[in-house]
């Protein structure tokens, strides 16, 4: 259930806290913090009151191992109880090791499995389109390392060739994949007609610059470089 919520970016560090258990996933989780508040604070159209709405934007995790800063950044928003996160992967908490969008408000798909986040993606952009709703933009969140699952590489060829420019995609790039890309993560969007951008994943004004940049008639990629530990 929705609740009202007047937390901000400064309140991010203690309700991420809250949350103990995940210390292998913990960097993977912090490393997308600031990406996931600024597309919720400043650019996603969408809230705990709409979270039903057909015109609403869908935010995808496809990197859905890793969901504790997703967590605090829901809590903050207002889509639970901040006090629902002390319970988080207990039995009786919704709250899981991977996020399931029927038990947790905002939540759009079930991820954690790698590769699957980006093809749903393309497929609800798709299906927006097909419906006549060209408001709406689907963003996903993936990991680097994620990019060498061929259901991505279908996925990045597919939205190029169909021009798909209300559909975004966010890499959190933390040097994890285990043979890099020539020329950058950037590069591999690139060649298949995306328009990509690369930024420090903790500039907040970068990647508010970089999300909200026209990119008439094609996809966007940002990748979001995260190497400090």
């Amino acid at each position: 259930m929705a609740v009202k919520s007047e937390l901000g970016y400064a309140d991010l560090p203690a309700l991420f806290r809250r949350m103990a258990g995940d210390e292998k996933h913990e960097w993977a989780a912090a490393s997308t913090l600031q990406v996931l508040w600024v597309l919720y604070d400043r650019v996603l159209d969408v809230s705990p009151d709409r979270v039903s709405d057909p015109d609403r934007d869908r935010f995808l995790l496809s990197k859905g191992h890793g969901p504790m800063a997703y967590y605090a950044v829901l809590a903050a928003k207002g889509f639970f109880p901040p006090s629902t996160l002390d319970g988080w992967t207990g039995w009786d908490s919704p709250l899981g090791w991977h996020p399931d969008r029927v038990l947790v408000p905002g939540v759009e798909i079930g991820s954690g499995s790698l590769g699957h986040g980006m093809p749903i993606g393309v497929g609800v952009a798709m299906g927006l389109r097909l419906q006549g709703r060209h408001k709406p933009r689907v963003v996903v969140l993936v990991g680097d390392a994620e990019l060498d699952e061929g259901s991505n590489h279908e996925a990045i060829a597919l939205a190029g060739r169909f021009g798909l420019d209300n559909f975004t995609v966010v890499v959190v790039d933390n040097e994890s994949g285990t043979h890099g890309w020539p020329g950058g993560v950037a590069s591999r969007f690139a060649v298949e007609g995306w328009q990509t951008s690369t930024v420090d994943g903790r500039d907040q004004a970068a990647l508010y610059e970089a999300f909200t940049t026209p990119h008439p008639g094609k996809p966007m990629a940002v990748v979001a470089k995260v190497v400090d530990r």
